[in-house]
C-alpha cells in the first residue's frame, strides 16, 4: 500500500526513484514507524501520514541541492537527511542532532537499509567545529531562519548555501535576516495531499 503510494507521489513530483530506492523509502517508514512507539521520534503516527509530512516533504527539496557534500542541522530522526540521501547516492550527508536516542535511530537505518552516504554526529550545532566545510546546510522545522544563520554561520563553505526548508513564511522572519547573509531564491513547494504551504529558502553568506 505504501509502495503504490509512494510511487504516486514520485510521479506527482516528477523524482525518477529506482525499485531499491523505493524500497529504502518504504522500509525508512517502516522504521519510523516500530521505533516511534519506543522512542518518540516524531508526533506524525500513522505510516500514510510519515510518508507525506516527512518523505515526500523532504523530497521536494532534491532538485534544488548543487553540490557534493551537505549537513542537516536539527535532523531529528534523520529529516530530510536520509530520505536525500536515498536519492542522491552520489551525495554525501552529515545527520547532526544533538539527542542520541535520534543518533541511535540513524545509525540502524543506515546499517538495516545499507545507505552509504549518511554519518550520524552528536552534537549541538554551535558546537560542531568540522575540518571540510559543506556545499550545502539544511535544516527542516528549526527554529527560525535568523537562528538558523546565527547558529549555523560557521558550516558552509565560501560558496556554500543554506537551504531552510520552511512552512509558512512570514515578512516579520525575513526582515530579521541578519547583515552578512543574502536570500538568492525563495521557491514555492508543493506536496501531494498536503493542503500547506511549504518553501525553500536558499540563502548565501556574503564574504
Amino acid at each position: 500500500m505504501l509502495a503504490e503510494q509512494l510511487e504516486a507521489y514520485l510521479t506527482e513530483i516528477s523524482l525518477d526513484a529506482t525499485d531499491k530506492q523505493k524500497q529504502q523509502l518504504v522500509d525508512f517508514v517502516g522504521m519510523l514507524n516500530k521505533w516511534n512507539k519506543a522512542y518518540n521520534l516524531t508526533s506524525v503516527r500513522d505510516p500514510a501520514q510519515m510518508l507525506v509530512r516527512h518523505i515526500v516533504d523532504s523530497l521536494v527539496v532534491s532538485p534544488y541541492l548543487k553540490g557534493q557534500r551537505f549537513i542537516d542541522v536539527g535532523t531529528g530522526p534523520g529529516l530530510p537527511g536520509i530520505p536525500l540521501a536515498i536519492m542522491n547516492p552520489d551525495k554525501e550527508f552529515v545527520l547532526l542532532d544533538s539527542l542520541g536516542k535520534r543518533i541511535r535511530f540513524q545509525k540502524q537505518v543506515q546499517f538495516e537499509l545499507g545507505i552509504k552516504n549518511i554519518s550520524s554526529v552528536e552534537s549541538r550545532v554551535e558546537a560542531y567545529q568540522p575540518e571540510d566545510k559543506f556545499d550545502g546546510v539544511l535544516s527542516r522545522a528549526f527554529a527560525s531562519i535568523e537562528d538558523m544563520l546565527t547558529w549555523c554561520h560557521h558550516l558552509p563553505k565560501e560558496a556554500g548555501k543554506f537551504y531552510a526548508l520552511k512552512g509558512q513564511l512570514t515578512d516579520d522572519e525575513m526582515a530579521q535576516i541578519p547583515q552578512g547573509f543574502k536570500v538568492d531564491e525563495i521557491i514555492a513547494l508543493t506536496v501531494p495531499t498536503l493542503d500547506e504551504q511549504r518553501h525553500l529558502v536558499k540563502i548565501t553568506k556574503q564574504v
